[in-house]
């Protein structure tokens, strides 16, 4: 009996303890609680409706250029339209190209894109009225700096594969000779099987055979000739012009 009791006694103390934490709010709670719930949707719809007005009708996540030009970014400006020279900056240098990012390099890169094809289009217009192109040494500009822009992306390509794989190209390989006794740079590939089982490898012929060693110093004989006789005609044509636009070396 007195277990019992004292079982009672802990439920009841757990009951009172359970009544005190969810205990009634009074009426005034229950209806500011229920208007607050009565309001929320309205709050929600209005905040939807704001963001909805404010965001813009016609948006795009991803464009490469303005949605106000068509064909006519591939024109110069209207301003110089029927000029005769276009101002234009000097083209970008190595040193210059250097300093930047491969992010900036990569946008750079199809800016310089979008102005050849530009350039290109006022040509072929030049061409088709049949008069000058204004400032036709822009395409050279352009090209000289997209070039040397390759020539700084490649130089950092090698840098970091030797940094890496300790390889100078992109492919290794190495210098061999045909069978016509020509020196030639092949590439190595990668085979799925051994070399010494590719019966397709096995068949190229990475050596000259001894009879083939005449005609290969008769090749060499034929290229010096011919390198002669090109100097020899590139000095005569320069003693030519010397003798028909003599230098004035005596001061009148």
């Amino acid at each position: 009996m007195a277990a019992a009791a004292a079982a009672a006694c802990r439920l009841s103390a757990i009951c009172r303890q359970f009544q005190r934490v969810i205990k009634i709010s009074s009426p005034v709670s229950a209806q500011l609680s229920s208007q607050a719930l009565a309001s929320y949707p309205s709050c929600l719809q209005r905040q939807n409706d704001l963001f909805r007005f404010s965001r813009p009708s016609q948006c795009r996540l991803l464009h490469t250029s303005s949605s106000r030009w068509g064909l006519e970014e591939f024109f110069d400006l209207p301003e110089n339209w029927g000029e005769t020279t276009v101002k234009s900056g000097a083209p970008w240098t190595a040193k210059q190209l250097r300093a930047k990012s491969n992010e900036d390099l990569h946008k750079l890169w199809y800016v310089l894109l979008k102005e050849k094809n530009m350039l290109f289009t006022i040509e072929q217009e030049a061409k088709r009225q049949r008069v000058q192109m204004p400032s036709p040494e822009r395409i050279k500009k352009v090209e000289r700096s997209m070039r040397r822009l390759d020539t700084v992306v490649k130089e950092r390509e090698d840098a970091l594969r030797l940094l890496q794989t300790g390889q100078e190209k992109g492919r290794p390989g190495e210098w061999r000779r045909n069978v016509f006794g020509k020196t030639f740079w092949y590439r190595f590939r990668e085979h799925p099987i051994p070399w010494y089982m590719n019966r397709r490898y096995k068949r190229k012929r990475f050596y000259t055979p001894p009879f083939v060693a005449p005609y290969t110093r008769l090749s060499l004989e034929k290229h010096l000739r011919n390198k002669a006789r090109r100097e020899a005609r590139e000095k005569r044509k320069q003693q030519r012009l010397s003798e028909m636009f003599p230098k004035n070396t005596a001061k009148a």
